[in-house]
């Protein structure tokens, strides 16, 4: 299947796909990917380095006739999610991702697909290894820990770049030009227990939520897809009077929609909880039956676990995350359908003695973003549980002047003869961050059909992908000339 995948069209930009997903590039793992770039760059004989926090930069000139427009940064991030199915043995660290095509899609394998922003990524390395395309002098910057911190772009300083236009190559639908993108913080909300342990003559079951859809808890969130984690507190805090806890593993990385959790619980009583789950179990798949087709809602026997959370413990966990709001909080009132601020519960870890729970929250505005988070950490703190706020980063404000948007514009309506769909998103994208130590650069994003990012479902559009590639050639046509 990689031989079917390295024959599709554009063929330079899928074998370079393909070479990228060889490499296990997972966040805060980068070193092989940067090893990897640096190796494809120096064999190009191209000015290739790396910067104190491991993002790499390389430089071609202009090709013939090109040499009076202004320097483009083309830009794209290296690592990829990290996101598998339950029943699907892999190994990130060492493997690299098994593609497959279904009819137009390029998907992996019971795995995330890197298409986010591996098809970036391979875009600008085609048009840095070729010989035949246009294009004015460019910087390819490729930036590290996007998806868990941006502190790639965090830790990018003045004086690496002197492109006058940026092109961040990481938005999801062919026919969107991205003028703006929401900010970020992480919370997490910590809490110690002390264990007690399991009482004797009780019964043990596990209890699994599976089967959802997840997705981006940025560009997704507005879809109304079921939160594992919110789902399993229903079910347990059903459970609350005839229960006991004793562990919860829920979810996963932060800017992922939660598909899986699992609890390990004591009872005394099966007949009443079977009653009472097989009831909570029920209502929650019929609210979901419309979008999530998939759901489960399991309850099996399991071993018995030698302790369990107090009982007070559990009753305030329970009520915190009950509390803690999950999905959007704020629809703009200037851009139509667009996001303004929302939160992810994000991972739910209860085991031995401590309690973990952390979220992202989004806000295109400075503002919104601060609010949401007081009252999520308030509900906590009511708790008496320990807050950390970690990994802000700032929202990319839309440039109504901006030159390239006006490029971009006028080249898709020449190509494809209507208007693109001109937005800002309730994504994080790495513009609004390097344009703290470039404020003058004039930026823009845009790229391939991607779905399902950030979930073993996502997949990349084969047809959107030539269709985005040609519009990249003429956009490298177009640069403006210099000043």
């Amino acid at each position: 299947m990689k031989l079917a995948i390295r024959n599709l069209d554009p063929k330079a930009l899928w074998n370079n796909f393909a070479d990228l997903n060889a490499v296990p590039r997972a966040s805060k793992k980068e070193e092989k990917v940067i090893a990897f770039m640096v190796d494809f760059g120096k064999k190009l004989g191209l000015e290739t380095v790396i910067d104190p926090v491991g993002n790499v930069i390389i430089k071609k000139p202009a090709t013939s006739g090109m040499e009076n427009r202004k320097t483009i940064v083309m830009q794209s991030h290296l690592d990829m999610v990290h996101q598998k199915n339950n029943n699907t043995v892999f190994d990130f660290d060492n493997e690299g991702i098994k593609m497959l095509i279904d009819g137009d899609w390029v998907k992996a394998d019971g795995t995330t697909l890197g298409a986010d922003n591996g098809l970036g990524v391979a875009t600008i390395m085609s048009v840095l290894e070729s010989t035949n395309i246009e294009h004015p002098a460019m910087e390819a910057l490729f930036t590290i820990d996007e998806e868990t911190g941006m502190t790639g772009a965090m830790g990018l300083e003045a004086g690496y770049l002197s492109g006058e236009i940026l092109l961040n190559l990481d938005t999801e639908d062919d026919d969107e030009i991205g003028v703006g993108c929401a900010g970020g913080i992480d919370i997490t909300a910590s809490k110690k227990y002390i264990p007690l342990n399991t009482e004797e003559n009780v019964s043990a079951y596990k209890i699994t939520v599976k089967g959802l859809q997840g997705g981006h808890s940025g560009m997704d969130i507005h879809k109304n897809f079921g939160n594992a984690n919110i789902i399993m507190n229903r079910v347990l805090y059903a459970l609350k009077d005839i229960c006991m806890i004793s562990e919860i593993d829920g979810g996963g990385l932060r800017n992922a929609i939660p598909r899986e959790s699992n609890a390990i619980i004591t009872v005394a009583d099966t007949e009443i909880l079977e009653e009472v789950f097989y009831t909570i179990a029920k209502d929650i798949i019929d609210e979901y039956n419309t979008i999530e087709n998939d759901i489960e809602i399991l309850l099996e026997e399991s071993f018995t676990p030698a302790k369990v959370i107090p009982k007070n413990d559990q009753k305030i966990l329970l009520e915190a995350i009950y509390s803690s709001h999950n999905g959007v909080f704020r629809m703009s009132p200037d851009i139509e359908n667009l996001v303004e601020t929302s939160n992810n519960v994000a991972r739910v870890l209860v085991k031995e003695g401590d309690i973990e729970i952390l979220c992202l929250t989004r806000s295109s505005v400075e503002s919104g973003k601060q609010n949401l988070v007081n009252a999520i950490s308030s509900g906590y703190e009511l708790a008496n549980f320990d807050i950390e706020l970690s990994g802000s980063y700032p929202g990319w404000k839309p440039n109504p002047n901006s030159e390239i948007l006006k490029v971009l514009q006028r080249v898709y309506v020449n190509m494809f003869k209507e208007e693109p769909n001109v937005l800002a998103c309730h994504a994080g994208l790495e513009c609004g961050i390097l344009g703290t130590n470039y404020p003058d650069m004039d930026m823009i994003s845009f790229g391939p059909t991607i779905r399902g990012a950030h979930s073993p479902d996502e997949r990349a559009s084969i047809s959107s992908t030539q269709k985005y590639w040609k519009f990249v050639l003429e956009i490298l046509k177009n640069i403006p000339i210099k000043d």
